[in-house]
């Protein structure tokens, strides 16, 4: 678990450029999920997991790979971006967007895009899901890129809910304040998840602000404005969703699934890339997850947040991708 937090890194990401294959994936439960795949259709195949749970994957997560060696996946979860239904939609269930649901989603995907192995990238929530998928699907899994570490672990989401408000504690008395006065002192995420799942929509809105607030206080720096969040129906369903996993342990089995299981990634290459003024550095997670996943390298990033595009996080990245598309060829089954 070596880190170089000198390493030099490579001077740009690659060009922007466009899918050459789309579609939606029928997943079950009424769900349809939107994939696309870009770069070299005989690459070494990558697939891109999107954080949140519930922002979408996003065009500038191509950049990070060289799309002459690759064949980049890209797929919104579950729900999010262009998959149907939507969760901002609130009859939309909910009961059918879990991690176990979203792993078999990839296998699915795996199967359908005719891939036997691909690389795993993961910023955020999808480091979680990436890890868990990597746990559950080794045989799957050629290498692990991940970034803004998380595991969804009990302790990150009371850091998140509750002991950064002496942080933050202008904004976090306004989060607080967002729940009803009974329920302040509880459980703050399942509180501010029945608020977003109220069968009224001005209570579902006012919930849905209070936890984007909230949100940007935590992972922006300044001027701590996140622009996609004054959208309100991207605001109110990543806040439901995020409110979903976060007052239901990830739907892990247990409170530390993932970080008990790191040990299961044993003979995965992995990059780790953090930055050095991501919150989540506060409870160790970063050195937890690489002194029990020996394969894995801990790159940390000076004055860095929790962004995969910041300089510096986005450049290692690309640098990641660089090595291991060098590991190995095409992992595509014959005839797909």
């Amino acid at each position: 678990m070596p880190e170089h937090p000198n390493r030099p890194h490579r001077p740009s990401l690659y060009p922007d450029i466009e899918p050459y294959d789309h579609g939606f994936l029928d997943v079950g439960d009424g769900n349809r999920v939107y994939w696309e795949t870009c770069g070299n259709p005989e690459g070494k195949p990558a697939v891109v997991l999107h954080g949140g749970p519930g922002s979408g994957a996003s065009p500038f997560y191509r950049r990070y790979f060289d799309p002459e060696r690759y064949r980049i996946v890209l797929l919104d979860q579950r729900g999010a971006g262009r998959s149907t239904p939507s969760v901002s939609a609130y009859d939309t269930d909910m009961s059918v967007n879990t991690i176990p649901h979203l792993i078999a989603d990839l296998e699915l995907l795996r199967a359908h895009l005719g891939i036997e192995r691909w690389l795993v990238w993961g910023g955020s929530f999808g480091c979680v899901l990436g890890l868990r998928y990597a746990q559950t699907h080794p045989h799957a899994v050629t290498e692990l890129v991940l970034t803004g570490l998380a595991t969804g672990s009990r302790e990150e989401v009371a850091t998140m809910m509750r002991g950064l408000g002496k942080v933050f504690p202008q904004a976090y008395e306004e989060f607080r304040a967002g729940v009803p006065e009974a329920e302040r002192d509880g459980d703050l995420a399942a509180a501010y998840h029945r608020l977003l799942e109220s069968p009224d929509a001005e209570v579902r809105e006012r919930a849905a602000l209070a936890w984007t607030d909230w949100e940007t206080a935590l992972v922006s720096l300044p001027p701590r404005s996140i622009p996609r969040y004054q959208d309100p129906v991207f605001r109110y369903g990543f806040a439901r969703t995020v409110a979903h996993y976060w007052a239901q342990d990830h739907f892990l089995d247990g409170p530390d699934t993932v970080l008990r299981d790191l040990p299961l990634l044993k003979g995965i290459p992995g990059v780790l890339v953090q930055g050095t003024l991501d919150l989540n550095n506060l409870i160790g997670i970063p050195w937890r997850i690489a002194r029990d996943w020996p394969d894995a390298e801990l790159v940390m990033v000076d004055s860095a947040g929790h962004n995969a595009g910041a300089p510096g996080i986005a450049e290692h990245l690309a640098g990641a991708a660089d090595r291991f598309s060098e590991r190995s060829g095409p992992a595509s089954r014959s005839g797909a």
